[in-house]
């Protein structure tokens, strides 16, 4: 069964499209060392709870939406390897100049454990 690596961000609404292209170029990194399929999502309907939330976990500020990511790999065994991949490329440290607090992401591996329709 596949691996999947989550990330929930605050993303400044000005920022918005930046955001995009950014992850538009180096989500590509993911698809060159072995992921399946990446996934960015804009928040829309993600409402404050009573004991905790999606902008809560993240420090979202008013000006900001919750972005929900995940990338999709084959088993936990291409996660490593690409991880490692894309860590050492050379091509990373201009991922520094990201368009969010990359100290208040939230991240982890999951292993899926009911996975419909398959």
């Amino acid at each position: 069964m596949s691996y999947i690596d989550g990330f929930v961000i605050a993303v400044p609404n000005a920022k918005r499209e930046q955001f995009i292209e950014h992850a538009r170029t180096f989500d590509g990194f993911f698809l060159e060392f072995g992921a399946i399929r990446v996934v960015e999502c804009w928040g829309d309907d993600v409402p404050d709870g009573k004991l905790t939330d999606f902008r809560r976990a993240v420090q979202a500020e008013k000006d900001e939406s919750v972005v929900f990511s995940w990338v999709e790999w084959p088993d936990k065994a291409a996660r490593d390897a690409g991880m490692e991949k894309i860590m050492k490329d050379p091509r990373m440290p201009a991922a520094g100049d990201m368009p969010f607090d990359g100290k208040r992401m939230i991240f982890g591996g999951f292993t899926p454990v009911v996975s419909l329709p398959h």
